[in-house]
């Protein structure tokens, strides 16, 4: 049966990012003072701002309009240092267009807030490609919840079981096993190894060149 949907985490996936995002989160966090700095804060680097900042504070540290203002300011350190280096992971522009070609429904779901959103998609002349952008204000729980994955499949007007997401990280990859859909891991920010105890993946792949369309969406 042939895959209706392609839906796409961002960071990591589209783009090779996470370093800027980690140097945002390190300067934002000398700024609070109490943090995490180093190999330390690598693995509290997903979810929203609010969630994160609960993992590494503990819980009552700080309000949620705090939590949000110091996520506002961490974004736009991000994008300063990022935005002059913006671009897709290999292979990602054909791969898009070939999908198109193909009539397969396209859409994003990402813990990216809208500015982070556009920047990217409109450095990269992407957008028109995208039908469905659901991003960390669109919904109440992040990956590993499989909520961003199931509303882009209701806003593509398709079924879980007919999409496959693209993803970089285990928890993306858990919310779409959750979600009941098939998954194509890109290994930019974790090993193979990583994603072993997972039933849903594909293939794991380095980055987009190396994918066979026709045979991935079962045509």
């Amino acid at each position: 049966m042939s895959k209706k949907a392609f839906l796409f985490d961002m960071d990591g996936t589209m783009i090779d990012n996470m370093w800027y995002h980690f140097k945002a989160w390190e300067k934002m966090m000398l700024e609070l003072g109490g943090g995490l700095t180093g190999e330390a804060l690598i693995p509290h680097l997903y979810g929203k701002p609010p969630e994160l900042l609960t993992r590494v504070y503990g819980s009552g540290k700080f309000t949620l309009d705090e939590m949000n203002e110091i996520g506002a300011r961490k974004e736009g350190y991000y994008r300063e240092m990022y935005e002059p280096y913006v671009k897709l992971l290999p292979g990602l522009a054909d791969f898009l267009r070939a999908a198109r070609d193909r009539n397969i429904r396209l859409g994003v779901g990402t813990a990216s807030n809208i500015p982070n959103i556009d920047m990217v998609l409109q450095k990269t002349g992407i957008a028109e490609y995208f039908s469905s952008v659901v991003s960390a204000d669109d919904v109440e729980r992040s990956k590993p919840d499989p909520e961003t994955w199931l509303k882009g499949a209701r806003e593509l007007g398709v079924l879980p079981a007919d999409c496959i997401v693209f993803e970089d990280v285990p928890k993306g990859v858990e919310a779409a096993s959750r979600a009941g859909m098939s998954c194509v891991v890109l290994t930019t920010n974790h090993t193979s190894e990583e994603f072993e105890d997972f039933d849903n993946i594909i293939t794991i792949v380095p980055d987009f060149t190396a994918l066979d369309i026709d045979k991935l969406a079962g045509f």
